[in-house]
């Protein structure tokens, strides 16, 4: 049977891929987006998903768009907590604003999608899959509050993968460099060297990374909860 899916934050990149995964997989997808209307219209009519304008920042925004969802699933199997944003900079140059909205958005997202909908993962004996990133596992010098938010995202997922047990499952994936349009903002010439830092001297894809995530909400991995699954090229062992 088909299973019904939520991914927040999946408009372009990672997030996109993960919709197109779900989909091709026969699975009943939904997804929130920010900003991005145009790319959100387009991969639903590609991948027949469904999606919701959300600033998972925004407690009403959150409460709003899960009733919306539950409305139509009337059920939910899987969440994906993928919404985020990038912020390249020292510490010393960070606002407090700055800092608290890397917060914001990959933390008090993911405690509020998680808070919402964690009723209805229990019936269905579900999975909750945090995408965090390598930089949450080893830090990433200029990144210290988005590498401080998303070490924040691990904590949260071992935590709930035994407050949530039996019934839920909780596990990250933490990518390493992935080449999406996060990366925009690199020359060619930096970008090549970003995969010196990578043992197997690529940079990741996408879909490599939705096909984790896919893993740990499946059946297959039903015996695994409160880990962390670097999806890196060897770059942090």
């Amino acid at each position: 049977m088909p299973r019904h899916v939520l991914i927040t934050g999946a408009s372009r990149g990672i997030g996109q891929a993960l919709v197109r995964k779900f989909a091709a997989q026969g699975d009943l997808a939904a997804f929130t987006y920010l900003n991005s209307a145009e790319a959100a219209r387009d991969l639903c009519a590609q991948t027949g998903a469904l999606a919701f304008q959300c600033d998972s920042r925004s407690e009403a925004d959150v409460k709003s768009t899960c009733k919306k969802l539950l409305s139509l699933f009337h059920t939910l199997d899987a969440l994906v907590i993928n919404a985020g944003t990038s912020l390249y900079q020292v510490l010393e140059a960070t606002s407090l604003s700055e800092w608290q909205d890397q917060l914001n958005v990959h933390m008090t997202g993911a405690f509020l999608f998680i808070r919402e909908l964690l009723p209805a993962l229990r019936e269905k004996r579900g999975a909750v899959v945090c995408v965090s990133s390598v930089w949450g596992q080893a830090g990433g010098s200029g990144e210290a509050a988005y590498s401080a938010a998303k070490a924040g995202m691990i904590g949260l997922t071992r935590a709930m993968a035994r407050e949530a047990a039996p019934l839920v499952r909780f596990n990250c994936v933490a990518p390493g460099i992935i080449d999406t349009e996060m990366l925009n903002h690199f020359t060619p010439g930096e970008k090549e060297g970003l995969k010196a830092l990578v043992p197997l001297e690529r940079l990741g894809r996408p879909d490599e990374v939705a096909a984790a995530v896919s893993f740990l909400c499946s059946d297959e991995a039903a015996y695994i909860t409160g880990q962390t699954l670097a999806v890196n090229g060897g770059m942090y062992i």
